[in-house]
């Protein structure tokens, strides 16, 4: 089957927190303001992304699926998801700081939302104004002790901080807390689940003096409160090729720096690719003579049944495949 690689209608989302930044990364004119996320490829329920160009222009992410299922996804993927799309990818700009949030497991998630659990990935793009990120705890509290501090105020007291740097990678599984700081340009690799418990807002208000929902029930069994020696990982600079970066039960994810030409094969796990291009541009390959463009701030689809993309140009990009 001759599918080609597949391009999509980004959904830009305003948000409280969102900043100025994501149209000027992308390249896009648009008088929309405070645009915090940029979904780059979504299987979300209301939010299916649309193919922007090609034969297939104007079909959701969905119905692409229906039309090619396994050539697709990949046999054993449209197998273990059927229509479901089972990773979402955005890039997030934080112009404040994002709440203090936690994400349930796949049991959690089942029983009170019928739906898949949530881990995701941040990949920095880029940072100003000393840009942190919040991640895990930085000394052993109680579940007991949670509630307190959350009443009194004090739970940031005990939740790590991190200075974010370009490059630096940081895994978020089911159950880690965490909160994205502002300054902080990022793409995010997750899978598909837009279910967040909200911890900690910083005590903001909407325009109407209204403060957010949180949900200090609902996460206090979701949290995972083991504490970790580290929680980010600083990926080499400069280095061509190809850098493994998370790889775990639902998705496996890699850098890839391209100077001149680079050659990536089909998945050994046979899963469509994304790829999302970080900075550059660069013109891509396949064997069946499929060819197409990407740059900075751009996401693209390789199906799974495309056995090799030869990529030509100059460029960052960040891949994922599903497991």
């Amino acid at each position: 089957m001759n599918i080609s690689f597949f391009k999509f209608q980004p959904y830009l989302k305003s948000v409280l927190w969102g900043g100025e930044r994501i149209a000027e990364y992308k390249g896009i004119v648009t008088d929309q303001k405070q645009i915090g996320e940029s979904w780059e490829i979504s299987g979300v329920t209301g939010r299916e992304s649309v193919v922007s160009e090609g034969e297939d222009a104007g079909l959701t992410i969905v119905e692409l699926i229906r039309k090619y299922k396994g050539a697709l996804l990949g046999d054993s993927i449209y197998a273990k998801y059927g229509d479901t799309f089972p990773i979402l990818v955005k890039f997030l700009d934080a112009k404040q700081d994002l709440s203090l949030q936690v994400h349930p497991n796949d049991t959690i998630a089942k029983n009170r939302h019928n739906c898949l659990g949530k881990a995701e990935m941040w990949y920095i793009i880029d940072t100003i104004d000393n840009a942190k990120i919040n991640v895990g705890f930085n000394q052993s509290i109680s579940p007991k002790e949670y509630e307190r501090r959350v009443k009194n105020n004090t739970l940031m007291d005990v939740v790590a901080s991190h200075k974010s740097h370009p490059g630096d990678l940081f895994f978020l599984p089911a159950g880690r807390i965490h909160s994205l700081g502002a300054g902080n340009l990022v793409a995010e690799i997750q899978r598909t689940c837009d279910i967040t418990y909200r911890v900690y807002d910083f005590d903001r208000r909407d325009a109407q003096g209204n403060t957010r929902e949180l949900h200090t029930k609902l996460a206090k069994t979701a949290i995972d409160y083991t504490v970790h020696d580290s929680y980010v990982t600083s990926c080499p600079c400069g280095i061509t090729g190809e850098t493994k970066l998370v790889k775990c039960e639902y998705f496996d994810t890699s850098r890839i720096i391209v100077a001149g030409e680079h050659k990536i094969l089909s998945p050994e796990a046979q899963s469509f690719r994304i790829i999302m291009c970080i900075k550059g541009e660069l013109q891509l390959f396949d064997e069946k003579g499929n060819t197409s463009t990407l740059r900075q701030g751009e996401t693209l689809l390789v199906p799974a049944c495309t056995a090799e993309v030869v990529l030509k140009g100059n460029a960052e990009l960040l891949t994922a495949t599903a497991i």
